[in-house]
């Protein structure tokens, strides 16, 4: 039986979910002006979450400063994000994909797979059936999506990304040639911006073009494992099941991108201090621990770096994570060169059961940062992350890096 997937996609999701909140209250619909969601202009790493169509015309991307957007545009309408009606809109349109299809994958906040295999007797039109979700979640819930229609996950996703909003598109293998193979190689997903610059320098400019290089070739230029898996895509191959349990994580990470260059090691430890915090604060809540630690930076090339240590002993103990990434960031990063990101990144998980390390199994010191640990979190769940900072963090406004 010929699978048949859809690829649910919210159109600018956070912009759209506060835009029908403002209409409900009375205010302006942001789609319709230059509009983004993001932080406060004066924030030295404010960015653009997302923006309206009419913003994208002024040149403003995502990902960019708040401040630089407003240069683009003074005129810019800017909403801080709320996450809270971002996880009730999320759930209000999956609620309705999960009427239509057996088996739902979530696949972030503002997408879905749905696969709807054998339900042809049911939905004898599969246009017609993606067509009608899509009117039901405008006309329900008042934002629009896009559907992509097609055989496997990949194809799907492809599709829904083709014009935007409120569209239906198809991508079967037969529609390959006409409708994927022209595009960049660079809008194939998972084809990051070094891939995409290794291939265009090997005159690998499109995904037709990769699809028809030679695969021992395109896995020399970017590594096997990657240069197998773009090549298959390039081709429409994707035998990945939609699955209604999201897979375990295999890592953990946070990074803060800044506006103003971040110079020294002052500054910097600060930031990993707080990464360490959150991050390390998210294993334990997961009962997991890291034993690889991982920094990453970038400076105003763009270009990122990363340095990794794997650990003796398996960890979750904020201290111990902070103290390893400020021994990487060293190794990495002279401390004189601008940064504009830094990362921090648990992976190598504990994927045993979970225990609390006994007295015979650690030292004083090791016990003491675990019991401070649990205080803190506990304290968090109870009445806030903010209730509770790290000493070095009192005397600096959390949100020059949050």
């Amino acid at each position: 039986m010929e699978r048949l997937i859809f690829h649910v996609d919210v159109n600018s999701a956070y912009l759209s979910w506060e835009s029908v909140r403002r209409v409900k209250n009375g205010l302006s619909d942001l789609r319709l002006v230059p509009a983004i969601i993001g932080g406060e202009p004066q924030s030295r790493i404010s960015v653009v979450l997302t923006k309206s169509i009419p913003a994208k015309k002024y040149g403003i991307i995502t990902g960019e400063p708040v401040s630089s957007a407003v240069r683009k545009c003074p005129g810019l309408l800017i909403e801080k994000p709320d996450f809270r009606l971002y996880v009730e809109c999320s759930r209000a349109f999956k609620d309705i994909c999960r009427q239509y299809a057996p088996l739902v994958e979530e696949f972030s906040i503002d997408e879905c797979f749905l696969d709807m295999t054998g339900t042809s007797r049911i939905y004898p039109d599969p246009i017609a059936t993606a067509k009608e979700i899509k009117d039901r979640i405008r006309d329900t819930l008042g934002f629009t999506v896009n559907v992509g229609v097609a055989s496997n996950k990949l194809l799907a996703k492809m599709a829904s990304d083709f014009e935007k909003p409120d569209k239906v598109h198809t991508l079967f293998l037969p529609e390959i040639p006409e409708k994927m193979w022209p595009l960049p190689v660079g809008d194939l997903f998972l084809c990051g911006k070094a891939s995409a610059d290794r291939l265009q320098k090997e005159g690998i400019c499109t995904i037709g073009d990769l699809a028809h290089a030679e695969p021992g070739y395109v896995q020399k230029l970017l590594g096997q494992k990657t240069g197998n898996l773009l090549y298959r895509y390039a081709n429409g191959i994707d035998d990945s099941p939609v699955s209604a349990q999201p897979d375990a994580p295999k890592g953990y990470s946070n990074e803060r991108t800044f506006e103003e260059d971040v110079i020294g090691y002052e500054m910097a430890d600060r930031v990993l201090l707080f990464l360490a915090d959150k991050v390390a604060g998210r294993i334990r809540k997961d009962r997991v621990k890291a034993s690889c630690i991982s920094v990453t930076v970038r400076g105003n090339d763009r270009k990122k770096h990363s340095h990794q240590k794997m650990l003796e002993q398996a960890t979750d103990i904020t201290n111990e994570v902070y103290k390893t990434a400020t021994v990487l960031i060293r190794e990495l990063w002279d401390g004189n060169k601008p940064l504009r990101l830094i990362g921090l990144s648990l992976t190598g998980l504990d994927d045993g059961s979970y225990r609390q390390f006994s007295l015979m199994d650690q030292d004083e010191k090791r016990l003491r940062e675990q019991q401070a640990d649990k205080v803190m979190d506990d304290l968090r769940s109870r009445f806030g992350r903010d209730i509770v900072k790290r000493g070095s963090l009192l005397d600096h406004d959390i949100r020059e890096i949050r």
